[in-house]
Order: C-alpha cells, then structure tokens, then sequence
C-alpha cells in the first residue's frame, strides 16, 4: 500500500470512492473546489494504482477541519483509516494547528470508535446535521 498526496487526476477515482461509502456524498466538483484552495490537503492510500482510501482536511490557523475519510468497503478494518487520520494529523501540525476537529453521524459506530481509539472526544451534537435529518457529533482532538 502507497500512501501519497493527492493528484488532481485522483479526484474522479476519489469522488467515485466517496459515492460508494457515503449516501450524502461530496460531488466531483466538491473535491476539485476543495482542492484547489491553499488550505487543503489530502492523502490517499494507492494499490496497483487503484485508490483503495482517502482523507482530506482543510487546516486554517489552529484548527485542521477533518473533511472526510473514507476506505473501500474491501479494505476495511486494516487499520488504513487509521494510517490516513495519521498522516492529516502530522500535516495538520505542520501547517501550525492545534487541534482536528470533524463532524461524525451518530449512526456512524465504526468511525465513531476508530476516532476515539485515535484521541478524539466528543464535544457536542450537531441536531440534524444530514440532509437525511440525523444528527452528527462533534468530535476534537488537540494536537499542539
């Protein structure tokens, strides 16, 4: 497994990834506006040149905003997203900040846990969040 920065040309693979793991998915055009700001940064994980997992934050002054993190349904429990938060953790203090902080679904046990495994705490509720109306938690980690 390569784990490397993204290319523009991941953008399409990785929008395609994110419609297969989330029902309320970025669109292309998300990622290539996201993309294109001084601000982000993103990692993806690469197997024989397929795109097995990505993650991406946008990092303003203290805070790293996690954007998404996600791994094919193939890959999962390999400890890949855990590597992914890895890496936007060691660009998010470089870049100077001081905390992550992102959104997670309640519903979301899995990610829910890996979070906590890796430092983040809950901190408040966000009440229907979703376009589909669930509510998301907040959740922080400091990294400074």
């Amino acid at each position: 497994m390569i784990y490397r920065e993204w290319k523009y040309e991941d953008i399409l693979k990785i929008s395609e990834l994110e419609k297969e793991c989330f029902q309320d998915a970025w669109t292309y055009k998300m990622f290539v506006e996201a993309f294109s700001s001084k601000l982000f940064y993103g990692v993806c994980a690469e197997e024989n040149g397929e795109i097995a997992g990505y993650a991406c934050e946008t990092v303003l002054f203290e805070n790293a905003e996690v954007d998404n993190v996600a791994v094919a349904e193939n890959y999962r429990r390999r400890g890949m997203g855990k590597t992914l938060l890895k890496k936007l953790e060691k660009e998010a203090r470089e870049r100077g900040a001081g905390v992550m902080i992102l959104e997670v679904r309640v519903s979301n046990a899995p990610a829910m846990l890996l979070y906590l495994k890796e430092g983040f705490r809950g901190i408040y509720t966000r009440p229907r969040y979703y376009p589909d109306g669930e509510d998301a938690v907040v959740m922080q980690k400091p990294i400074g």
